[in-house]
């Protein structure tokens, strides 16, 4: 049987966008966690007009709970609210807190081999009104067997595991990397570049007035060292891990617009990242928040790429101790400017299944703003013990580097 040839095709970030993340239940707690997400659609369509919806090949959006308002199949749900045609496919994708990355690595290897040419990958997660584990009903052999951990379904408890396992990471050395998060992301907003990637969504108070919500609830520009000191260890008496050194629970949406290269540049997209490559990776689930080092390490293997070759690091920081894990594994400093330069989940909140998306955005304004910058990756923890990795590459670097030699 002869078969058609394929060559693989390369994937572009044409852009990416988010609701503003609201603390839990609060100032987007009276939005539907569906809407949230057809928001953050209709205005990627907005700004890119040049794109035709009917050539959409599919919608995948992740939900870490996919129950009430972000169940029934989100994605397909969420593109028909949206305005879509009809003919646009969708699905919903699980994998916690590395949904909408998932999303973005399914949709890119369908493009990759040529059965899509064009996607939309988003996660939306309203912790206010679902939270954490709402409706699960894990297997009690997880226990009974001892297959996990009894800790590994708490993830405070998990990032206190890693402190264990890691005396030197401090919870010092944690507080200071938050205080840092939070002023790099007050100098980001000051800067107006966060606010380039959001999308203000209406919204009823409590009392049922309505208002607009344009800007992240959770950041606290003022944390000092001696502040985070006075915070309470919930996970353990006299432990490390505090709400000040953690993500705090949150609700919003994200989402962003996939193409492969060729198809980019036919509809006159302008594409800010090309995809090198991912992973993803296990990891004992009791201390899942040091899955990113496997994952790294297997993008990297599988890429040709050394950690040397990175200029930019966007890692999720669901908790300070998981970030400096990750860095004290590659030898970076805890302070190392590469990192995370726009703040991270500490500041901006961490709607579980919604963040790959967030940190693929801060990738491509840093790629906007560092001509100089080749290669970024994008990186998170994920619960029951995984990590993943996206490398990914700024647009004209291939370009600028050939004129360079």
């Amino acid at each position: 049987m002869s078969g058609m040839q394929r060559e693989l095709r390369n994937v572009v970030f044409v852009d990416g966008l988010r609701t503003p993340f609201g603390r839990a239940g609060s100032a987007l707690g009276q939005v539907r966690a569906d809407d949230l997400i057809v928001t953050c659609i209709r205005e990627l369509l907005r700004r890119n007009p040049q794109l035709d919806p009917a050539r959409i090949d599919d919608v995948s959006v992740a939900a870490a709970t996919q129950i009430g308002d972000q169940g029934l199949t989100v994605g397909r749900v969420a593109a028909l609210l949206a305005g879509l045609p009809k003919s646009v496919p969708g699905y919903s994708i699980d994998r916690m807190c590395a949904g909408a990355m998932t999303a973005v690595t399914t949709l890119s290897a369908s493009i990759m081999a040529g059965a899509y040419d064009v996607a939309i990958a988003g996660g939306v997660e309203h912790m206010g009104r679902h939270p954490m584990g709402e409706g699960v009903d894990p297997n009690p052999r997880f226990l009974a067997e001892r297959l996990v951990d009894p800790e590994a379904l708490l993830m405070g408890k998990t990032a206190e595991n890693l402190h264990d396992r890691f005396p030197q990471l401090t919870k010092q050395r944690c507080d200071a990397y938050a205080v840092g998060s939070q002023e790099k992301a007050a100098k980001a907003y000051a800067n107006g570049l966060i606010q380039e990637d959001l999308v203000s969504v209406a919204a009823r108070d409590a009392e049922g007035a309505w208002g607009l919500i344009d800007a992240d609830e959770l950041p606290r520009p003022g944390t000092s060292l001696e502040g985070l000191a006075t915070l309470r260890t919930p996970f353990r008496p006299h432990g490390r891990v505090t709400a000040g050194n953690s993500s705090g629970l949150t609700d919003g949406a994200t989402a962003c617009l996939l193409a492969a290269e060729d198809v980019a540049r036919e509809m006159g997209l302008t594409a800010k990242m090309r995809m090198v490559g991912f992973a993803f990776a296990g990891v004992e689930p009791e201390v899942m928040g040091v899955g990113p080092v496997p994952s790294t390490e297997k993008a990297l293997q599988r890429t040709g790429l050394s950690i040397d070759e990175i200029d930019i690091f966007e890692i999720n920081e669901a908790f300070a101790v998981q970030v400096l894990a990750f860095l004290d594994h590659f030898g970076i400093a805890d302070d190392d400017p590469r990192v995370n330069p726009m703040g991270g989940a500490i500041a901006l909140g961490h709607p579980l299944a919604t963040s790959g998306i967030r940190l693929m955005n801060h990738l491509a304004r840093q790629f906007a703003l560092n001509p100089a910058a080749r290669y970024g990756l994008t990186t998170m923890c994920i619960g029951l013990g995984m990590g993943g990795t996206v490398i990914w590459e700024r647009m004209d670097a291939t370009n600028a580097a050939s004129a360079a030699a």
